[in-house]
């Protein structure tokens, strides 16, 4: 039996992988051969928490564990008590754009911003209250005022003096206006006036629009927008490392939404975006700011849409040319995410058979000797050498294991026999007979 492994977690990770999806949590049970990566982004962890910043790009073939790698280190971050959140790049997701599309990711990140007590997102509100009741004490213990008197409406403007000379302290472009809405919540948090503390969050997560609607709900001048956003993820980032937290990381996905802008002009934006917070990471003009970034290896290196067709980025992202696939260097910033070898899906899949039995209180009829039938038989198709990834591996285990469940009489031979190779890839991956715009 698998250590450790709790029911909500065996669920999570039957559910997810079942749906082709990376569970939120417990992803230290099914985990295999990556202890390298994991154990450098450990370093470059310990190096954020000493106040350096970081910027890596994970890239691998599709289906072959970006995503699965992005959540794996969530996990690891949250450990060390960093604040993490994820967004996924989308047709209406980006790191530049003049339409909304960049506090739209902005908006995504805030959305799913984590804490160890809460791994699965939602946690901004909890973090500003939680930062609230710092201020709350600390002023309390400044001002020689009882913790249960600090909260009455005579000394509320000791307190919200307090919020802005921190803010102010902790936060630069934009400051003032991040600090007056944080005032704003501490309103609403303290007299009970849930509106207010609705708008402020509204605010805080850059779902106003307009700066007149900002204005009218919150007496504030701006709005967070396109222009601003990555502004206020700093500020964000000084005020959680103000409360005792490690760092912030920020993992973005699907950057093969970037590579398919169609126009070049719009994607040289989003990878000049990319090469900014990069320089602000490794030249030292922002602290313990953890950025990561998935693509495939086209994302990266396709001269005409990828990363390389920026030539300042290419420069800074080309591989160590000495590492080869036996000596690895892990402390460059692009991380190439190698296959999963046939021992290591194999451990793989029979921790999977202990979760799947686990979470449904049985035990299916497949042994070891099954399992390595059941690779014999996939691995051997056509197309699977070019086509097979792990996520199609595990999902037709998971499903024959289902199937067995409702299904005992079954012949487990003859599910093995009809398994079938299909080419998962996207049809957008190849876009260079598309015409630019």
């Amino acid at each position: 039996m698998i250590t450790g492994l709790k029911p909500r977690e065996a669920t999570a990770i039957i559910n997810s992988l079942t749906g082709g999806v990376v569970p939120k949590i417990g992803l230290q049970h099914i985990t295999v051969g990556r202890s390298a990566e994991v154990d450098a982004f450990l370093q470059a962890l310990s190096d954020v928490k000493n106040g350096h910043s970081m910027f890596k790009f994970w890239i691998g073939d599709f289906g072959s564990g970006k995503s699965f790698m992005l959540h794996l280190l969530n996990t690891v971050a949250l450990k060390q008590k960093f604040v993490v959140a994820n967004a996924d790049f989308t047709p209406d997701n980006r790191l530049y754009s003049n339409d909304g599309k960049g506090v739209a990711l902005y908006s995504a990140i805030m959305d799913n911003i984590s804490i160890q007590t809460m791994p699965e997102g939602g946690a901004l509100p909890t973090l500003l209250e939680k930062w609230i009741e710092q201020m709350l004490g600390e002023t309390a213990t400044e001002q020689n005022i009882s913790l249960m008197d600090i909260r009455k409406e005579e000394h509320l403007p000791l307190v919200e003096q307090k919020i802005m000379k921190t803010i102010n302290t902790i936060t630069e472009v934009g400051g003032f206006d991040f600090g007056l809405v944080i005032l704003k919540y501490y309103k609403g948090y303290i007299t009970g006036k849930d509106g207010l503390k609705r708008n402020a969050l509204k605010w805080l997560k850059g779902e106003y629009r307009t700066k007149t609607e900002a204005r009218a709900d919150l007496d504030v001048r701006e709005v967070i927008n396109d222009l601003n956003y990555y502004d206020m993820l700093k500020n964000f980032c000084k005020l959680f490392v103000s409360m005792g937290y490690s760092g912030f990381m920020i993992n973005l996905d699907e950057a093969i939404n970037l590579y398919k802008i169609s126009t070049s002009t719009m994607r040289e934006k989003n990878y000049e975006k990319i090469l900014t917070i990069y320089n602000d990471c490794f030249q030292g003009k922002v602290n313990n700011l953890f950025f990561n970034l998935a693509g495939t290896k086209e994302v990266l290196e396709n001269e005409r849409r990828g990363l390389f067709s920026y030539r300042a980025l290419r420069s800074r992202l080309e591989t160590n040319k000495f590492e080869t696939a036996e000596i690895r260097d892990f402390a460059q910033p692009v991380i190439r995410l190698l296959p999963l070898d046939h021992n290591e899906i194999f451990v793989l899949l029979k921790n999977l058979k202990e979760i799947f039995d686990f979470n449904f209180s049985t035990n299916i009829a497949i042994d070891e000797r099954d399992i390595h039938q059941f690779m014999e038989e996939l691995f051997n198709k056509p197309g699977a050498e070019e086509f097979l990834t792990p996520r199609e591996v595990i999902r037709d285990f998971l499903n024959i294991l289902s199937l067995l469940r409702q299904n005992p009489e079954i012949d487990k031979q003859q599910l093995f026999g009809d398994l079938q190779v299909k080419d998962e890839r996207p049809v957008e991956m190849s876009l260079d007979d598309i015409e630019e715009l």
